[in-house]
């Protein structure tokens, strides 16, 4: 159930969904809502501390995730957010260890029963390794000398070699953990309209901000790439077991991590967002960038 201190952690968030989505009342009715994820879906910015309402308190999940504000729009009895930080689908039927304070997240499937009528799902990049590559590409130094990254080269060498894009290797096996992932969700929880939730236009589809964000124009344009390519593979897993997509990532083009602090729905490396005031998680969704991911769940949920 939501808690008193979530609604209120939320309220002036809710308050900003309600004008962006006002016929959201007039969505079909929920009673039993299940959020599973990674960390663009748990972590947004902190507003005090992380919530340990749903999951443990380094899973990082944030109290103005898109799930809460979702579920709060809806008014749904029951709500239930398993997402965590660094989840992949092998954390769906298996406890996630090790997170950074050495508390465990139960498997997030456990959260599903046969009663639950709604589900969304945001996962594959951390399958796909498309996160710790961005991560590999930050760079110090323009491609002046053959240095290894941070000192300068381009990461992309070493993921492209002989023609072969290790990445989108990696991207079509991780496709194939989702869609078996998504059938044991329909197998768990019958009865439920199950949303994937794809990623939302972080990155500039061409050019880069280096300095800014230090990642060379070259290497920022192939993790664009490879992140709309992420994004078509979680269309098709979603097609494929009958689940449905929410495309985040079309109406958040031009809101990436390398326009102004007022414009952006990524931040970089500062751990500060403008755009709604508070810390944030470098290379994730502030706040707005969660209000965003909410109206389209909510315009999904009206459709």
């Amino acid at each position: 159930m939501t808690s008193r201190r979530t609604l209120a952690a939320v309220a002036t968030a809710t308050a900003v969904l309600a004008t962006l989505a006002p016929n959201a009342a007039a969505a079909p009715t929920y009673r039993e809502y299940v959020a599973l994820g990674d960390s663009w879906t748990a972590d947004v910015v902190l507003i005090g501390p992380p919530t340990a309402e749903h999951a443990p308190i380094d899973c990082a999940q944030s109290a103005v995730n898109y799930p809460k504000l979702v579920a709060t729009a809806i008014g749904v009895a029951t709500f239930r957010d398993a997402s965590c930080g660094s989840a992949t689908t092998e954390h769906f039927a298996n406890p996630q260890t090790g997170l950074p304070l050495g508390g465990t997240n139960p498997p997030q499937f456990d959260r599903l029963t046969a009663s639950t009528d709604l589900v969304t799902v945001g996962i594959g990049g951390n399958d796909a390794g498309l996160a710790g590559a961005a991560v590999g590409c930050l760079n110090l130094l323009p491609p002046l000398l053959p240095l290894p990254a941070p000192l300068g080269s381009y990461c992309k060498q070493s993921w492209v070699v002989g023609g072969v894009d290790r990445m989108s290797e990696n991207i079509r096996v991780a496709k194939q953990k989702v869609i078996t992932s998504l059938r044991q969700i329909k197998h768990r929880s019958p009865k439920a309209r199950v949303l994937v939730v794809n990623y939302l236009a972080g990155l500039p589809e061409t050019g880069g901000c280096w300095p800014v964000v230090p990642v060379l124009t070259q290497d920022m344009e192939w993790l664009s790439a490879k992140l709309r390519e992420l994004n078509a593979a979680l269309r098709d897993a979603a097609a494929v077991t009958g689940a449905e997509l929410v495309d985040t990532y079309t109406p958040t083009i031009g809101r990436d991590v390398c326009q102004g602090p007022f414009t952006r729905y990524v931040e970089g490396l500062i751990p500060l967002s403008l755009n709604g005031v508070a810390l944030a998680v470098p290379f994730h969704p502030n706040s707005a960038g969660a209000r965003a991911q909410a109206q389209t769940v909510l315009g999904k949920l009206r459709g």
